[in-house]
């Protein structure tokens, strides 16, 4: 009856110093349960994130998770509603971007516009840009034949891409005083909206897709220190706008 007794105690002893193994277990479950959630926040993507975040919520009991819904994101200046829905998608938008840009290029060398117009992709989106000589006399924020002319084939190019198109007007510091243009606000302004009607009345460009804005003298891309750099100063930049920027425009209301 004794050595019942002593090997039961052995066993229960032996069962006692192994319940460890189940706390450790336990706690390497939860560490990969973590590194998988940091994973899913640092992709940044916000349908895989709620796939793991619907997973995991089952997994530990099936009921509701603050998970699911979006939160503030890790990533500064960018909000759980509003992260990118696919990575592929703004992929796929880069590369369209690029092949819109090698379209207009050709098209500015092929017209003898180098050194007129330009275009680059910038983090906001691709950047067409004019100089005013090459589509207002000096003062003016009406079009010439051959600005007219320019507009409609390169609004043609751009009628192939959905993104919305910000229309920006731009001037040196040299002072205006006129009737028509009181301040370097009203010229850049009126230039930037001359380009829009120009692609709305020619080539019937969807009005809700473009905007139009002045900055006068105070977005110089040079010094107005010269002649030369004053005139890079003076120009119309029509800006194809990345999708994660369309948010920045005010979106009409559908009836």
């Amino acid at each position: 009856m004794i050595r019942k007794k002593q090997g039961q105690s052995q066993k229960s002893g032996k069962a006692g110093h192994e319940r460890w193994l189940l706390t450790y277990s336990d706690l390497i479950t939860l560490l990969m349960i973590f590194f998988v959630v940091m994973y899913s926040l640092s992709s940044i993507n916000a349908r895989k994130f709620k796939a793991i975040a619907m997973s995991l919520a089952s997994a530990m009991g099936g009921g509701q998770s603050v998970m699911t819904e979006p939160g503030a994101s890790l990533a500064p200046g960018v909000s759980g509603s509003s992260l990118p829905a696919d990575l592929g998608q703004a992929a796929a938008e880069a590369a369209d971007l690029e092949s819109l840009r090698r379209e207009l290029q050709e098209y500015i060398e092929q017209n003898g516009l180098t050194g007129r117009v330009s275009v680059n992709l910038e983090e906001r989106g691709l950047v067409l840009s004019f100089l005013d000589v090459a589509l207002f006399p000096l003062g003016s924020a009406r079009l010439t034949p051959e600005a007219q002319e320019t507009v409609g084939k390169i609004g043609k190019i751009l009628l192939k891409a959905p993104n919305y198109i910000r229309v920006e007007g731009h001037t040196d510091n040299l002072p205006i005083n006129t009737r028509e243009f009181p301040s370097n606000w009203e010229l850049s302004v009126a230039r930037a909206t001359s380009v829009v009607q120009e692609l709305i009345h020619k080539l019937n460009f969807p009005p809700e897709r473009l905007s139009a804005t002045g900055y006068g003298e105070f977005r110089p891309r040079m010094p107005n220190d010269s002649a030369e750099h004053r005139q890079q100063n003076r120009r119309v930049d029509l800006v194809i706008l990345r999708s994660k920027y369309e948010t920045a425009e005010p979106m009409a209301v559908k009836p």
